[in-house]
């Protein structure tokens, strides 16, 4: 993470949702299932992927690992509401495809003995939520 990159709130994600909805471009960023959270396919073309935020609010201070599902959802359900102040996306950084102009948002999850990329797309304002 780039401490330049700018902390977004619910209200940048829900712009940056709508702006991704209203994408009708194909492009390569598209061929993964990316709509709850998934390991990066190694054939997503992360190299089209340029970070334009972050939901880290302070980079020295653990994040919590609550996640919020007052629905029942899961983690990686297409429908988990988008929480910025819940896990995972109190460690997300968001990036925009700079060839079609879709949204994603992407951390790193590091566990005992790996390292690994997980990406959802944002397209849908309607779960951003302010919790």
């Amino acid at each position: 993470m780039s401490a330049s990159l700018p902390l977004l709130d619910s209200n940048a994600l829900c712009a940056l949702a709508k702006r991704s909805a209203a994408v009708t471009a194909s492009c390569d960023c598209t061929q993964a299932v990316t709509a709850g959270w998934v390991s990066t396919p190694l054939s997503f073309p992360e190299h089209l992927l340029q970070d334009i935020g972050t939901l880290l609010a302070d980079p020295y201070d653990e994040p919590s690992f609550k996640e919020y599902h007052p629905a029942g959802t899961r983690y990686e359900s297409p429908e988990a509401p988008i929480a910025p102040q819940h896990f995972p996306y109190n460690r997300c950084q968001v990036a925009v495809c700079t060839h079609c102009g879709r949204h994603y948002l992407r951390y790193t999850e590091a566990g005992g003995y790996f390292v690994d990329r997980r990406l959802r797309a944002l397209y849908r304002a309607d779960l951003v939520v302010d919790a």
